[in-house]
């Protein structure tokens, strides 16, 4: 029990104290809101896509592929983003809200806080199915929410929908996903300094990402609300309990349910915020689940990957 306790904690302690260090960084003025900002645009539009691209472009996608988790994953995320979408249209009463609540309560931080829990469990070599689950799952999650939010703000068909759908295609991510999917798929040969270039930027992603998200997190955004609390709680406990047993009763174990796992159990994404405000939904309630699902899915991750440890799952 305490070895798999210490395991639990091995996995999700240095996130906590990255991201903990961040937080005081920023109190005691080492870090302040401009290299946040600037920061997590790096990790977003550089640091990130090198991480993805170097994985995708040199993996082999003609062997071992993780293709029965990933399809899993993919159904099992729009079966659940269905379901949230009902809840939220017959239960929530500000419009403002409702696709801001589905929206926090499905779309995982993979690109940082996810991967940095996948390398912290199993090391640089769960990369590549971490990677491969992240490329499809990215896209999706893009495509929902701004489906949801169109939804629920009553913007089908605007231009506002169309420019959303323009920035998806143009998102730095989708587009070092499918150049490394292409690369590797056409056995382009990259040059190695090339290569080793992009390796030193995708070493900086984690903990930059991490001492960014640390860095914007303010306390006074975690005000009361129904609605905020509920997103919160769906994110951290009854999403990733739901996918996980599908995956347990589907028979993955191990590694793969250990990534499956990490992957939908990291607090809402930090991309859902401006996501949220260009199409004015209520962009505060949006950076309140991103704050409360930050700090509370250190606790829940670390509760839930004992408990899988403890069955003999991963």
């Amino acid at each position: 029990m305490l070895s798999d306790l210490n395991f639990s904690l091995q996995i999700t302690t240095p996130i906590f104290f990255i991201i903990g260090l961040g937080f005081l960084f920023k109190r005691i003025g080492w870090l302040n809101d401009d290299f946040a900002r600037m920061g997590s645009a790096l990790v977003f539009k550089v640091t990130l896509p090198c991480l993805l691209f170097t994985k995708l472009s040199t993996t082999d996608f003609t062997h071992g592929l993780p293709t029965a988790l990933v399809i899993y994953a993919f159904f099992a995320t729009l079966f659940i983003f269905l379901l949230l979408d009902v809840f939220a249209t017959k239960l929530i009463d500000d419009k403002a809200d409702k696709g801001v609540f589905v929206q926090g309560a499905f779309r995982s931080n993979m690109g940082i806080i996810s991967l940095a829990f996948v390398v912290s469990a199993y090391g640089e070599k769960a990369l590549g199915i971490a990677s491969i689950y992240l490329a499809v799952l990215t896209i999706l999650f893009n495509v929902l929410s701004v489906v949801t939010l169109s939804r629920h703000l009553q913007q089908r068909g605007s231009n506002r929908l169309g420019g959303m759908l323009i920035a998806i295609i143009k998102n730095p991510l989708i587009i070092s996903i499918v150049a490394g999917v292409v690369v590797s798929l056409l056995n382009i040969p990259i040059p190695k300094i090339a290569l080793h270039t992009g390796e030193y930027f995708a070493g900086m992603t984690l903990p930059l990402a991490l001492l960014c998200a640390g860095a914007s997190i303010r306390i006074k955004e975690f005000h009361s609300s129904s609605v905020l609390y509920w997103s919160s709680a769906m994110k951290l406990i009854l999403v990733p309990v739901a996918i996980t047993l599908g995956g347990v009763l589907l028979g993955f174990r191990g590694e793969q349910l250990g990534v499956l796992y990490l992957m939908c159990a990291s607090p809402t994404a930090a991309a859902s915020y401006p996501m949220v405000q260009a199409m004015h939904g209520n962009h505060f309630l949006a950076a309140a689940i991103i704050a409360v699902t930050s700090v509370l899915s250190l606790v829940t991750t670390t509760l839930g990957i004992f408990l899988l440890k403890v069955f003999g799952m991963i």
